[in-house]
């Protein structure tokens, strides 16, 4: 069996002798005495767990949560922590410009707030204000010092200064990251074909397959389980990809949120727009499109304006591959479609038209960085008399799966798309969803949210231009501001 190897702050380092459910977060502080990176909350909230991973696919540096990360996973990768940026003679610029603008405070968080700022130096596409506040916004800071820090990260947004990290990025090569690696009873597998993933998968009955991890981690850090065999997707290079065609675009199962955004909002910017606010740009560099879709929660955010584009699942096994709806692919609380041997591989979104409306909104107690109460992915296609032709209204947070609005989406059909009509349609919405009360909301918060949402689509979809619904920094709606 093979070892880990990989390089922290330009430092080659190898081992065989930890278990793979141990975390980089775990490993840099136990093992290599890395100790400013810091663990908070151990979920990829607070942020001050953050490293940098330089990303050879894209010559870029990205800002990672390393409480989420299972050491196999950097295998082949280098990694930055907050020790390694200071230089010889001077600190980093980033350093001093939290430093110059106050920004730093009791310092629990500072290192975290370092390395995610690192990202924004080096980034080179920070050309709006919300950008930057997506770079920020998986950061805490517990004394409260957040206009200092965001007026130092403005100071080095994009600043590129020519220093060994710029360089190392203009020389960088792509590396593969498949290992084979074990631990007493414990495996972990990531194979960089599909034929071999498919020998695995037809050998090992017990492997539970891993992408990002960005939510499976959460069983090791939060509920202490050991997860004996995993077998990760993130090496098989025939899964990463983003295609445009003619009217439809595909999407392979293991791209990054991040690199989805990028790509996607120019495109489709209803789906930019959830991305926006889907999670912390931490998040977002690991968690994949697939790994969203697998995990079949009811509440995930991406589901509703997937199946409200009409998007389908393409399913992969060593037999070939068969395609579904998206809305098919959820199949109970928690189950999805795929049998025994079969991937996730790639998502296939139609492009809407110049006489499509579309729209998502997430619903939550907080803008940024929270789990939505309700969900919404509202699509309507209209003639040229204003009637609608299609209809697809989809809810998360409304049912034990991503669900649509039939009942709904009938009573819209071949109506003319005015408040009026809305206003009468949404009246059906209970016949389609009996939610559930907890505490992120009641069955009538959240039935009444889902009827305004509708009511908002209208109105929102009557100021644009025939093209689809732009993309808003604002995506949002906080509890409270809907009655």
């Amino acid at each position: 069996m093979e070892k880990i190897e990989f390089t922290v702050n330009g430092q080659v380092v190898c081992t065989d002798q930890v278990s793979p459910n141990t975390t980089l977060l775990q490993f840099l502080r136990t093992e290599l005495d890395q100790t400013g990176t810091k663990e908070g909350c151990a979920e990829g909230d607070c942020g001050a767990c953050t490293v940098a991973i330089l990303n050879t696919n894209k010559n870029a540096y990205r800002a990672i949560n390393s409480c989420l990360v299972l050491l196999p996973m950097v295998h082949g990768k280098e990694v930055v922590t907050v020790e390694g940026l200071q230089g010889p003679d001077s600190y980093h610029p980033v350093q001093d410009s939290l430093v110059e603008q106050l920004g730093s405070q009791c310092g629990y968080c500072t290192p975290g707030i370092i390395m995610s700022m690192f990202e924004a130096c080096y980034r080179d596409d920070l050309d709006e204000d919300w950008k930057l506040n997506d770079q920020m916004c998986g950061n805490l800071c517990r004394c409260t010092g957040y206009r200092p820090i965001l007026d130092a990260t403005k100071k080095i947004a994009g600043l590129q200064p020519a220093d060994r990290f710029t360089s190392r990025l203009k020389e960088a090569s792509v590396r593969s990251g498949a290992i084979n690696y074990s631990h007493l009873d414990e495996r972990y597998i990531a194979p960089d074909r599909l034929d071999r993933l498919w020998n695995i998968l037809e050998s090992e009955s017990e492997a539970q397959i891993i992408s990002g991890g960005t939510d499976l981690s959460l069983l090791i850090t939060k509920k202490f389980k050991t997860l004996p065999f995993l077998v990760s997707l993130e090496s098989v290079d025939e899964l990463r990809f983003f295609r445009e065609q003619d009217d439809f675009i595909e999407i392979g199962s293991t791209l990054t949120l991040s690199e989805l955004e990028q790509n996607i909002a120019p495109l489709v910017p209803a789906v930019g727009r959830m991305l926006r606010f889907f999670g912390a740009r931490q998040i977002k560099n690991r968690a994949t499109l697939g790994g969203n879709l697998c995990t079949a929660s009811p509440i995930g955010d991406l589901p509703p304006i997937l199946i409200a584009l009409g998007a389908e699942a393409i399913i992969l096994s060593r037999a070939g591959e068969r395609v579904i709806p998206l809305e098919d692919f959820f199949v109970d609380y928690r189950k999805t479609a795929l049998k025994k041997g079969e991937i996730l591989g790639k998502i296939r979104i139609p492009k809407p038209g110049a006489t499509s409306r579309v729209v998502a909104y997430k619903v939550s107690k907080r803008q940024e960085l929270d789990i939505s109460t309700v969900s919404a992915g509202l699509f309507v296609e209209l003639s040229e008399k204003n009637t609608v032709n299609t209809a697809r209204f989809c809810f998360g947070g409304m049912a034990a799966t991503p669900k649509r609005a039939s009942n709904v989406e009938q009573a819209v059909l071949g109506k003319v798309w005015n408040q009026e009509t809305v206003s009468a349609a949404v009246e059906e919405l209970e016949k389609d969803f009996k939610p559930l009360s907890d505490h992120r909301g009641s069955a009538w918060y959240r039935t009444t949210v889902a009827k305004n949402l509708l009511l908002a689509f209208q109105i929102e979809s009557n100021e644009t231009s025939p093209d689809a619904l732009p993309l808003r920094p604002v995506a949002t709606v906080q509890i409270g501001e809907l009655s």
